[in-house]
């Protein structure tokens, strides 16, 4: 039975993870300066950002399901094929790209309208999305270069790249949000269009570096391959119900805010905080999880299916380690926390206790994360949906009844997050249980 080492999966976790945190800054900062700027502003970019990530995240469960390809082709040996599944996922997702950016310009606004109570926070959150949607072309090419270089447990260029592109968006901000170095102040439009030219930034570098360091002759990347039906059809075989599940879990998330605005601006904009400083929490169990998943391929395609639980449970256990002292930190002293996004008093003292219960939810949410993504590096992204869409149903329910029913406060809002990590735990241990995914064929 093969086993990877301690030492081995923070070699490639740990770039991962830098990467991801790193990305999660871009969000961090849009954030930490529109607290600045005013509670309208701080509220508005939750609800175009969700709307955003959300829309992002159909690229980003195709990516997925082309790394958990590569992953497999990598693990065979199979190098040159790996390229071949790259370019047909770059050529799948600016498809994808120009049919969400239009649609995102043409009716975005009608939809933030139709939804949001407040006047100020819609056309504020409209700005917000259509400035960003205009860099999500370049957004999906990043995805689909981190998919590679994860699928090859080459992570240490994410890092580079995550530097670079966060580096980039603080300055950007700063610029744009403020009006610096004669440029127009553009307040929240600023905010949104530095994340865009920051996934510009991004991807020049990822172009950049893989002609310069990376063997791209090994894995084909020298030459565009024919567009085949068939490899297509593989990689959205895997990845359209990894693309659904990220859609429907972003979009749900969209639901709670929405009935959050409806309870206020001021908890709309203590909620903004709480999403952003969940991120970080988030960002570290999904680096991880990615880890799990691409050794969890990678395993198969060596036919070492007995080594994936261990392994499984040793990166849980990592997570744990990793996590656990920054959890104890913002437990024990959260105002210095919160204040890094907002320093209105009122807002901070609202957001303490909800941000105590979501850190609680952690406890379940670190192993549910880890299965999950377990769930999908076999390649059963069938049941990796299902799974997140029994949890999701059991998630809308509560919060119907505690947001919308009878509009709970903050703090009873945000303990759906206990309800969804419990539910999808359950629900991911019984299915590794039975051992029946360690026959799939992708």
């Amino acid at each position: 039975m093969k086993t990877y080492s301690t030492k081995q999966i923070f070699q490639i976790a740990l770039p991962i993870l830098i990467s991801v945190l790193m990305e999660q800054l871009i969000g961090m900062t849009d954030a930490a300066f529109l607290g600045r700027v005013g509670e309208v502003e701080l509220g508005a970019s939750a609800l175009g950002g969700i709307l955003y990530i959300s829309l992002f995240m159909l690229a980003v469960g195709f990516a997925t399901g082309a790394q958990i390809l590569m992953g497999r082709r990598n693990g065979e040996g199979n190098y040159t094929a790996i390229g071949s599944i790259f370019y047909h996922g770059i050529i799948f997702l600016l498809l994808l790209a120009a049919v969400i950016t239009g649609a995102t310009l043409m009716w975005g606004e009608s939809l933030m309208r139709l939804m949001i109570k407040s006047e100020a926070v819609a056309t504020a959150a409209t700005t917000y999305l259509n400035w960003r949607v205009v860099g999500y072309g370049a957004a999906v090419v990043c995805a689909m270069f981190r998919a590679f270089y994860v699928a090859t447990t080459n992570t240490r260029t994410l890092t580079y790249n995550s530097i670079i592109m966060v580096g980039g968006n603080i300055i950007l901000n700063y610029a744009l949000i403020f009006g610096a170095f004669g440029i127009p102040r553009m307040g929240i439009a600023g905010a949104a269009l530095a994340s865009s030219l920051a996934s510009v930034i991004s991807v020049v570098f990822f172009i950049l570096y893989t002609l310069i360091k990376t063997d791209f002759r090994k894995y084909a990347l020298n030459h565009l391959p024919r567009l085949r039906v068939k490899t297509l059809g593989s990689v959205l075989g895997v990845g359209v119900w990894t693309m659904i599940q990220n859609f429907l879990a972003l979009a749900t998330w969209f639901i709670f805010f929405l009935g959050v605005e409806h309870l206020g601006e001021s908890e709309l904009a203590s909620s903004n905080v709480l999403r952003n400083i969940s991120g970080f929490f988030f960002m570290s169990m999904a680096a991880l999880g990615a880890t799990a998943s691409t050794l969890s391929s990678n395993l198969l395609g060596q036919n070492e299916k007995e080594s994936i639980i261990p392994l499984m449970w040793r990166i849980v256990r990592l997570c744990y380690l990793v996590m656990v002292p920054f959890c104890l930190l913002v437990v024990l002293f959260p105002e210095p926390v919160i204040w890094v996004f907002t320093t209105d008093a009122a807002l901070i003292e609202m957001s303490i206790s909800p941000l105590r219960i979501l850190i609680f939810s952690y406890l379940f949410g670190i192993p549910a994360q880890i299965l999950l993504h377990v769930v999908s590096g076999t390649g059963n992204t069938r049941t990796a949906l299902c799974a997140e869409l029994v949890t999701l149903v059991i998630y809308v329910l509560y919060l119907a009844v505690a947001v919308f029913g009878i509009r709970s406060n903050l703090t009873i809002c945000w303990a759906s997050e206990v309800v969804y990590s419990a539910g999808l735990l359950i629900y991911c241990w019984c299915y590794l249980r039975l051992g029946t995914w360690k026959n799939r064929q992708i």
